[in-house]
């Protein structure tokens, strides 16, 4: 109770975060924005109490919105629900055999290469939705059309098309204006918010006949539950194809986005296993109710930590102000131009590629990951989001070569009064990462420790993440933190 009033004013901020990506991920999605919103509030009610990670909250996440679009164009929107079911008794039973290690040995240079994929083909797609346009089925027929459709607009007769791109680029302007210029005051007031209200006010007040968002009487109306015809589909090769896809990219996503979660507190560490089974859960009962799949997703949870949030009450009430919301005032959604979220969606994307994490992979790491990046991308954007994480993986096995002689790192732990002793003998490569964060998180709190790397030979980029980012943690917190025997090959600062 003592930390209610701070969960409470956290849990708006969160909500306010919230709205206009749910809706706006759900029609990148190819589906109605009412569905992106019943996954918030599942995101919130339930897995919000479940979770291993008490700060993150999970929804409907941009890096799942082309990969959904996907399946909803070739198996038709009846096959996600069944789709769902599965990836989330996949997720759960991840977490109970205690998979979600695992998940912490994907190559960052992987995961951001699949990012900046799906954020290239969402700023692609969601260009047309600015012209109250339906994307194309596939990136490259996307990305072939925006030409086309900047010379077919004609400034001298304003249409409903030219009125839809005036609306988005009002909704994109307000969004990074506000960002750069608010009050410190105001922080805390999201960019998305101020450019979905900007947009929407102009339409109202001009009249403009721009499409707009279509949301049902009611939020059950929009919860389709499952049929008879679900048990055949539980049979469809396709149908367990997708949602073991959908299983691994959003527990990916999700533990990886937990992990930075964990960078920005020094409250809980995430319980990966946990969080994977209350994912799971979520997951299921999305499919149950036709929405989209969920996972953790950072830009909803940095909001909740930067505003303050201390246990998972704030991630539990922003899914109960969602349904409030929409319960009470659907007529306040009906207002929002698709051409504002569409815009939403376009700077999502833009950001999702991020060529800072490029440059720091090249100047700490030489020129393969950087590498694996570029293929992962490129993979994403021209064939689709498994094949370019597989590539990504299969390349960053390259990694590997070089160490096969000592693959198997070797921990070895002591501990007296004075402190606890770690000491590495192996290269520490992707492969042994499981262990390592398993050695790194079951230190006590609070002890000296003394980090022995002199029979560390080498080490992947994965590996020297993963120490950087436990030794900066550690430091923060205030624990001493000795590292003898680094090498230029294994500096850890």
């Amino acid at each position: 109770m003592q930390f209610l009033g701070r969960d409470l004013t956290a849990s708006i901020v969160v909500f306010l975060v919230a709205m206009p990506l749910c809706m706006g991920i759900a029609v990148a999605s190819g589906v109605s924005p009412e569905k992106g919103l019943i996954t918030g509030i599942i995101g919130g009610l339930v897995v919000g109490a479940l979770a291993g990670s008490p700060l993150q909250v999970s929804g409907p996440a941009a890096g799942l919105a082309v990969i959904v679009y996907e399946l909803v164009r070739d198996q038709g929107l009846s096959a996600l629900g069944p789709i769902l079911i599965l990836a989330g008794l996949i997720q759960v039973a991840a977490g109970i055999f205690r998979l979600g290690g695992w998940f912490k040995a994907i190559s960052p240079a992987v995961v951001h290469g699949m990012l900046a994929g799906i954020g290239v083909l969402i700023v692609v797609g969601q260009f047309h939705v600015l012209f109250d346009a339906r994307p194309l089925p596939s990136g490259l027929q996307n990305l072939a059309a925006i030409p086309s459709r900047m010379l077919g607009l004609d400034p001298t007769n304003i249409s409903a098309t030219e009125a839809a791109f005036g609306i988005g680029l009002l909704t994109i302007a307000a969004m990074l204006g506000w960002e750069k210029l608010r009050p410190a005051s105001l922080r805390l007031v999201p960019g998305a918010l101020v450019g979905v209200l900007a947009g929407t006010l102009a339409a109202f007040m001009l009249g403009l006949p721009v499409t707009r968002v279509a949301v049902p009487e009611s939020i059950t109306a929009a919860i389709t539950l499952p049929d008879a015809s679900i048990l055949a589909k539980f049979l469809d090769p396709a149908v367990l194809t997708s949602a073991l896809a959908i299983a691994f990219i959003a527990s990916a996503e999700t533990l990886l986005s937990a992990a930075a979660v964990d960078k920005m507190h020094d409250g809980v560490r995430t319980d990966y296993n946990k969080e994977l089974r209350a994912q799971g859960i979520g997951n299921l009962l999305c499919g149950a109710a036709g929405a989209l799949p969920m996972t953790g997703v950072i830009v909803r949870s940095s909001a909740n930590v930067q505003a303050g949030a201390v246990t998972r009450a704030s991630a539990m009430l922003h899914g109960a102000w969602i349904l409030g919301f929409v319960a009470l005032l659907p007529w306040v959604l009906r207002e929002i131009p698709m051409a504002a979220l569409g815009a939403i969606l376009v700077v999502t994307g833009v950001r999702l590629v991020n060529l800072v994490h490029v440059k720091h992979l090249a100047r700490d790491h030489g020129l393969l990951p950087p590498v694996i990046w570029a293929a992962t991308l490129l993979t994403v954007v021209l064939e689709d989001l498994l094949t370019g994480v597989l590539v990504g993986i299969g390349l960053s096995l390259l990694e590997l070569v070089p160490n096969l002689k000592r693959l198997r790192l070797k921990i070895y732990q002591d501990h007296d009064e004075a402190g606890h002793r770690l000491a590495l003998d192996g290269a520490a490569t992707f492969v042994a990462i499981p262990k390592l964060s398993d050695a790194l998180e079951g230190i006590p709190a609070g002890r000296p420790v003394t980090l022995d790397m002199s029979k560390v030979p080498a080490a992947d980029h994965s590996s020297l993440e993963l120490l950087r980012d436990w030794l900066q943690r550690r430091r923060a917190s205030g624990a001493p933190v000795l590292v003898t025997g680094s090498s230029p090959k294994v500096e850890l600062g």
